[in-house]
């Protein structure tokens, strides 16, 4: 079995004088750097947690990874199925609970991708496709719950 190793460095960028002090007194800005990466993203908590608005939170970060995942595996299932995706887009959703004590879990995600193939006669196969790279994908695969699909696909004009 092969395995993988990823780094991430998160520089927590809020101390306003006064540290961690009290809930708050600090910002919840930092930056995320990935050794060989051009840019860093800016992230801070969401705005229900006292973050900046304009910069990532982990939720956004976690939902784009599970959307981005499954994107990339179903390229690569069309692409070895003889499926000829022009266009892929996705407005994914999630739902996250938060409990009495403040931590909380995703109890949800759908993927609504909207995809443009090249031929109506690819659009079912197109459609399978879906299944097979949620079971493909590793981000998906790591999650307690299933990830589900409200895939639109029509074919290019």
């Amino acid at each position: 079995m092969k395995t993988h190793k990823y780094y991430t460095k998160i520089n927590w960028r809020g101390n306003q004088g006064k540290g961690t002090e009290n809930y708050k007194a600090y910002n919840r800005d930092y930056t995320i750097t990935v050794n060989g990466k051009s840019e860093d993203i800016l992230g801070s908590s969401d705005v229900a947690f006292l973050g900046d608005a304009t910069r990532y939170n982990p939720e956004d970060l976690f939902l784009a990874s599970v959307s981005s995942c499954h994107m990339l595996w179903y390229l690569h299932l069309c692409a070895t199925n003889n499926i000829n995706v022009v266009e892929y887009a996705d407005n994914a959703t999630g739902t996250m609970e938060e409990t009495q004590n403040g931590s909380g879990k995703f109890t949800e995600i759908t993927l609504h991708p909207t995809i443009v193939v090249t031929d109506k006669s690819m659009i079912e196969k197109a459609k399978r496709l879906h299944t097979e790279a949620n079971k493909m994908c590793f981000i998906a695969n790591s999650l307690n719950f299933k990830v589900e699909h409200k895939a639109i696909i029509s074919v290019l004009n």
